[in-house]
């Protein structure tokens, strides 16, 4: 399917129909799944397994540290003003590396390359080198520039010489954390941050040669309406990222405190809040950008959007990748990994965290091991999540199934989703159409085997 052809259709009445709580799918099975019963030395073994295929790996550095809380936040965080706190959290990050690269063999190279958080520049310059520098010590990176080493931003956390640093460091990508440049939305999710501050650091990162720039934004916020956000988005468009992620806020108080803070009368109404969508999806695409999916837009040129039309295009914790073929190693506290045929996960305290390497063993503490079936349906929810559509062929033969036998229930159900104009589905393949594609989560939940065994389970609302 060619990208550049791509429309959206927004239809109110089947959006508001079909806009239930759902996975975003950045893994299937997804974290829920998980269960303690996946041991560190299961994962030990998968690892070593996986050095017989000799693929490249990814690494997802976790560091969780924030000068101040943003009230919308649902990510794990240490809130701190007190900087010497990352010193012992990156002595015990070195520990988990090198107990990480024993596991994999020294010619693999790390294709991918990612520090998220919380805030990564909250630590120092130094800080910053002793970590990639360590980093180059027990994993082989790359050194032409052709590895994805990507990081994410707060412009409030940048210091003259930051992107400067980042770049010689050998990051060439960086994400932004815009969310709304509206000063009363700004000052309602405690996040004030100004568009000069944040314009620099996109034109710092042009300056020293960054490959891509992308701007997160968030739509829900307390007191935003159509008119206000379209503001920020002609400010973001103007500065003509790479790329934008535009996040639906999922009001979650009960499961995350900051979300207490917000003023839940100041929040916009589910009409309000389908407007601003509605209107953004076609202030993008009128701007050039090209809808990937699930949030996301790309310039035609960029690698996301040729990724996906030529059908690699893959996704994973970090969301959309082109990089499909890696083992992810998730390092630092929470921080999830996919090697081999598993997924396993660090701990979420840091006390627990510490004391584990401070034993000598990898914090891992949950994890699962995928299925035949887990792997089929993967490769399905992929299929569609990345590329809108499936020829059942190409799962038939990948996998010795007949599909239509093997998914005769979730071919049933789709029926009402191909009679509402969500799909086109005959015995041979499924295409997502215009009207389905906001609604592409819904889709996929109906190949989730444990939805469909396990009712009840929270997941934020899919528009």
């Amino acid at each position: 399917m060619n990208t550049l052809e791509q429309k959206i259709e927004f239809d109110e009445a089947l959006i508001r129909r079909y806009d239930k709580a759902g996975p975003r799918y950045t893994s299937y099975p997804t974290a829920v799944q998980f269960t303690e019963e996946f041991t560190v030395q299961r994962y030990q073994s998968i690892a070593r397994e996986t050095n017989q295929s000799g693929g490249p790996l990814s690494l997802y550095f976790h560091l969780p540290f924030c000068d101040t809380v943003c009230y919308y936040c649902a990510c794990n965080k240490i809130v701190t003003k007190d900087r010497s706190k990352a010193a012992p959290y990156l002595e015990h990050l070195y520990k988990e590396m090198t107990l990480q690269a024993e596991l994999f063999d020294q010619g693999r190279v790390v294709d991918q390359l990612h520090w998220g958080g919380g805030t990564p520049t909250f630590i120092s310059h130094d800080e910053m080198r002793g970590l990639m520098d360590k980093t180059r010590e027990v994993f082989s990176l790359h050194e032409d520039d052709e590895g994805e080493y990507s990081i994410e931003i707060d412009p409030r956390e940048v210091q003259t010489d930051t992107i400067a640093l980042l770049r010689d460091l050998g990051f060439n990508r960086m994400s932004l954390g815009v969310q709304d440049f509206d000063a009363e939305v700004q000052q309602a999710v405690n996040r004030i941050q100004s568009k000069e501050e944040t314009l620099r650091v996109i034109q710092d990162a042009r300056d020293t040669g960054f490959k891509s720039v992308s701007v997160d934004l968030i739509y829900g916020l307390p007191h935003q309406n159509t008119s206000r956000f379209l503001k920020t988005l002609d400010t973001v468009i103007d500065a003509n990222p790479d790329r934008l992620s535009v996040f639906n806020y999922a009001h979650m108080p009960n499961l995350f405190k900051p979300q207490r803070r917000i003023n839940e009368a100041d929040l916009p109404t589910p009409h309000e809040k389908l407007s601003i969508l509605q209107s953004t999806i076609r202030h993008l695409t009128d701007a050039g950008y090209v809808y990937i999916g699930m949030d996301h837009f790309s310039r035609p040129d960029d690698e996301l959007a040729q990724a996906q039309r030529e059908g690699t295009l893959y996704r994973n914790f970090q969301g959309y990748s082109t990089h499909a073929d890696c083992d992810l190693i998730g390092l630092g506290v929470t921080s999830i990994g996919m090697v081999g045929r598993s997924y396993s996960q660090n701990f979420r305290e840091t006390d627990a965290y510490y004391e584990a390497l401070s034993d000598g063993r990898l914090p891992v503490f949950r994890g699962i091991e995928l299925s035949d079936d887990d792997v089929l349906r993967r490769a399905v929810i992929t299929q569609l999540i990345c590329h809108f559509g499936l020829m059942f062929s190409d799962i038939e033969q990948n996998f010795g199934i007949d599909f239509n036998v093997y998914f005769q229930p979730e071919l049933d159900e789709l029926g009402v989703m191909q009679m509402d104009g969500l799909i086109s589905m005959d015995d041979h393949s499924i295409q997502v159409l215009p009207a389905g594609r906001l609604l592409i989560r819904n889709i996929c939940m109906v190949f989730d085997r444990y939805l469909r065994e396990k009712a009840g389970t929270r997941f934020s609302k899919v528009i």
